[in-house]
């Protein structure tokens, strides 16, 4: 249900504890307490059958007593009454619960499962959204709302943390309080079975009143609506989850090398890494890097400066950014000259900037100085090791002053601190948290807050950037595909043979080695005299899925005799392992030698939370024990098949080394776009292995892939996290004068051909489109607009009817909806050249068709007033009008669907 409600949730006038309680040391007497103690000034109702008052306060026998409806219920009571509990307050008109109570299913109990079930259906007629079960409740510190059994009340602030972990809230609660850390919201979602992950981060992503979100992860449930979610809130403000289980191990008897590499905590890696968000280790981490992410000056690369009074601290820092894989930055002759003239002939003379720990104030900030301004900078950490010459604050005084006089030039560098030691470092750290500048107890906390900083603007840059296009050749054959599949289905198989599989990737534009079934040992032989130079046999049975490691593949048979051999051979080599080795069939394939190729693996295997899963590494025999690989969800652009290249170690020997050439990673990276777009496209494909995929510096190859499939139980994108590109949306349209035009959903691609879109407008055609003037579009709302989840919005764009990459927009159609799908804005912009063609309104009828199908209940959007085609157009659709009163200039249309 998403957002629905959740305003009763997290603003409630009005609040009722059902199970209130004076018991000692019970959940009902804590939650009582806690609701009247943190000062919340609407109005509390107790409810508890046996009592009249308690502690003062009126209690009410029933939830048919109270005098009015609660925006939200607070349940505390015997598991058993809930559902009936939950049905009395939705009739009364509540909108929100929070069900502390356990008991509904933990550990798989029948019963609980039951009565979580009625909860939920109770709840259903009325809309009634539920927080829990089995939770510790949630705090509103902003409007003094503790609605909770935990012992202590937070501060307030601007930080929503949202945890499954009960406990682990109480936890942090006390930790942050400690450290005088404040929050917007503290939720405990418990079971989550209703308002979940992705709930709270559309809810939160809207949230003035919260500035980072703050998540602890079990596990997610609803993986397409979690991502829709994260993607959209990461993109304006940060989102920072600790995901508990890192090392839960995988399946433990995987059929593939791809699913026994990728375990499900490398897949939450991946998810988040795609959505923007930041993944810290640990509670510490977590709130250090949101210190970081609000005071750390924006950063543009990994290169840190270290500025330091100590050596020692120097080499430590130093040890922890090779670790996090920073790098040290290289300062310039010119910043070389100006340290050398303000520094004692005993200062380090490279980075770190050792100045000696007898320096003054004024040392650091003539080092400061100079450092700040060098443009191969990006960050610097000034440290400081007490001592009994220099004094801390004074030293904390001057980096300040310095930094501050450069705020207005234009410079490159952002600036962190690490004052050691307590008393007066303490003191100075204040200081400069005061100032907006971060400030860590060690030399690891700080580097590992720039890290931080580094990963998160990697990911919103990742956000922002344009893909590069696939070739524009780029046309799968799926029907020789889906020919291929309903054959193995018909025929009761899930792994394809060595050659189907093979042919499926040739369909998509995979290069593969030509590889020939043989029915026997006899046919093998005739096969091998056929190909000029040595050959490889391998089995092909479905049985037998790593041949290598089953004695069956045999490399650089020189003859037809010894193929026809080694044939007998595997024929009574695997007598005891099948039933019927009369059906073990045979493939012969060239033996390639390719110099300075690397052995790759592409996988896909589909996971529990996420579904498909793409893999990338070093492929070959030891590709399990190398385990190095990177993982990504589809759909994939160029731009994510090249991220995911270089997450691998391998990456650094396909850039060539040592008069080593580099591999061909275009190749590489293409090879990744199109397996990704075969998984979405066949919803049949559970498993697949291309290994090895040899590349080298001028293509690849695959020698060797294995495929399984199962029926399909939906169309293929349902399956996926993120809503693929929707190819059934392309379509022709044929104008009166011939000219034939292309409709289809817009591309991340796409980002030219609508700034040219733009650019081509008139003043006027702006202001009626934007509602107001505007010189340029921003890159950001370019980006924006082009790269959009297909799940929640939809945008048409008219262009060439040849289907070429760099055509021009001739107009595009869009809605968005919110999270429920209740509500869709819609807009549309058409050039002037296509006008009087009826293009307007055949844009419109295809976005309203859509959306209905959607399930969207109601489209509107903003005219201006002088915006008289418009206004027409939306009249002839069934549009109805109403001006808005807070703006005479422009009238709402909307269309019940």
């Amino acid at each position: 249900m998403s957002v629905r409600n959740l305003k009763s949730l997290f603003n409630p006038a009005s609040v009722a504890l059902v199970g209130a309680s004076i018991k000692p040391h019970t959940v009902g007497a804590v939650a009582t307490r806690n609701l009247f103690a943190a000062g919340f000034q609407g109005s509390i109702y107790l409810v508890n059958p046996r009592r009249t008052e308690i502690d003062g306060h009126a209690c009410h026998a029933d939830i048919a007593s109270l005098p009015n409806p609660p925006d939200l219920a607070v349940i505390a009571t015997p598991p058993d009454l809930v559902p009936e509990i939950i049905d009395q307050l939705g009739a009364r008109g509540t909108k929100a619960a929070v069900v502390i109570t356990a008991g509904f299913g933990e550990g798989g109990s029948a019963r609980g499962q039951a009565l979580c079930k009625a909860m939920l259906e109770a709840a259903r007629p009325h809309l009634l959204r539920i927080v829990g079960p089995n939770c510790f409740g949630l705090m509103l510190p902003r409007i003094d709302l503790n609605a909770s059994f935990i012992h202590m009340q937070p501060l307030p602030g601007q930080l929503a943390f949202v945890a499954q972990s009960g406990a682990l809230l109480s936890t942090v609660v006390d930790w942050a309080t400690h450290r005088r850390i404040g929050f917007s919201h503290l939720v405990s979602l418990g079971d989550m079975a209703d308002v979940d992950f992705g709930d709270m981060l559309d809810y939160l992503s809207t949230d003035s009143h919260t500035r980072a979100i703050l998540l602890y992860i079990e596990s997610i449930t609803h993986a397409r609506k979690f991502m829709s979610a994260a993607r959209a809130a990461a993109r304006v403000k940060p989102v920072i989850v600790v995901k508990a289980g890192r090392y839960e191990s995988s399946a433990a008897a995987a059929s593939s090398h791809t699913g026994a590499m990728a375990g499900s905590d490398a897949v939450y890696e991946a998810a988040f890494k795609r959505a923007g968000i930041l993944r810290v280790n640990d509670l510490e981490a977590l709130f250090d890097a949101v210190s970081t992410l609000g005071q750390l000056q924006p950063v543009t690369g990994d290169r840190l400066a270290l500025l330091t009074n100590g050596g020692g601290i120097g080499v430590m820092a130093t040890d922890t950014l090779m670790y996090k894989k920073g790098t040290l930055a290289q300062l310039s002759e010119a910043t070389m000259d100006r340290l050398n003239a303000v520094l004692p002939q005993t200062w380090s003379h490279g980075n770190p900037v050792d100045i000696i720990g007898d320096a003054p104030p004024q040392r650091y900030a003539d080092a400061l100085g100079a450092i700040i301004e060098d443009p191969g900078v990006d960050a610097v950490l000034v440290m400081n090791c007490p001592t009994a010459i220099g004094s801390s604050m004074d030293a904390a005084r001057a980096v300040l002053e310095t930094f501050n006089q450069r705020s207005s030039h234009a410079r490159r560098s952002g600036l962190l601190s690490c004052w050691l030691g307590e008393g007066p470092a303490e003191a100075a750290r204040q200081m400069f948290h005061e100032q907006g500048i971060p400030s860590y107890e060690s030399p690891t906390k700080a580097v590992r807050g720039f890290m931080q900083m580094v990963r998160y603007r990697h990911s919103q840059a990742m956000l922002m950037e344009v893909p590069p296009d696939i070739p524009e050749n780029f046309t799968p054959n799926r029907q020789a595909v889906r020919k291929i599949i309903d054959t193995v289905l018909a025929e009761g198989r899930s792994w394809l043979l060595e050659t189907e599989a093979k042919l499926v990737l040739a369909a998509y534009g995979i290069p593969v080695v030509e590889t020939i079934t043989a029915q026997n040992p006899e046919a093998a032989a005739q096969i091998a005299s056929t190909i000029e130079g040595p050959v490889v046999l391998k089995i092909q049975h479905g049985m037998i899925l790593h041949k290598s490691d089953a004695g069956g593949v045999v490399l650089n048979l020189e003859t037809p005799d010894a193929v026809r051999d080694r044939a007998i051979w595997m024929r009574e080599h695997f007598k005891q392992a099948l039933d019927d080795v009369s059906a073990l069939q045979f493939s012969v394939q060239p033996m390639i030698q390719k110099p300075h190729a690397h052995e790759l693996i592409v996988g896909m295997h589909v996971d529990d939370q996420f579904g498909p899963v793409l893999l990338f590494g070093h492929g070959g025999t030891a590709t399990e024990i190398i385990l190095d690989r990177c993982l990504a969800l589809p759909p994939l652009n160029m731009r994510l098949a090249h991220e995911m290249i270089a997450g691998t170690r391998i990456s650094r020997l396909l850039a060539g080394y040592r008069g080593v050439p580099g591999a061909n990673q275009a190749d590489i990276a293409v090879t990744l776009v199109k397996v990704s777009q075969l998984i979405c496209d066949f919803a049949e494909i559970v498993e697949l292995d291309i290994n090895p995929l040899l590349g080298d510096p001028h293509d690849v190859l695959a020698l060797d892939a294995r495929l399984r499939v199962a029926p399909a139980d939906g169309p293929a994108g349902r399956r996926l996290a993120i809503c693929p590109y929707p190819t059934e949306l392309e379509q022709m349209i044929h104008l009166p004068g011939g000219q034939t035009l292309r409709l289809r959903p817009i591309r991340p691609e796409d980002e030219p051909a609508f700034q040219r879109l733009f650019n081509n407008l008139t003043p006027e055609d702006i202001r009626l489109r934007f509602l107001h003037p505007m010189k340029m579009m921003p890159k950001t709302l370019v980006v924006r607009l082009t790269q959009i989840d297909y799940d929640r919005e939809m945008a048409l764009v008219l262009t060439d009817g040849n289907g070429s990459q760099d055509a021009d927009f001739f107009g595009v159609v869009r809605f968005s909806a919110d999270p429920d799908r209740e509500k869709a804005e819609f807009a549309i912009l058409l050039d002037r050249s296509k006008t009087g063609l009826g293009l307007g309104p055949m844009l419109m009828r295809r976005i309203i068709d859509y959306a209905r199908s959607r399930g969207i209940r109601q489209l509107f959007g903003e005219v201006l007033n002088d915006n008289r085609p418009m206004l027409a157009l939306c009249k002839a659709l069934g549009f109805k009008r109403r001006h808005v009163p807070n703006d005479p200039g422009v009238t709402e249309v909307s269309l019940q669907l």
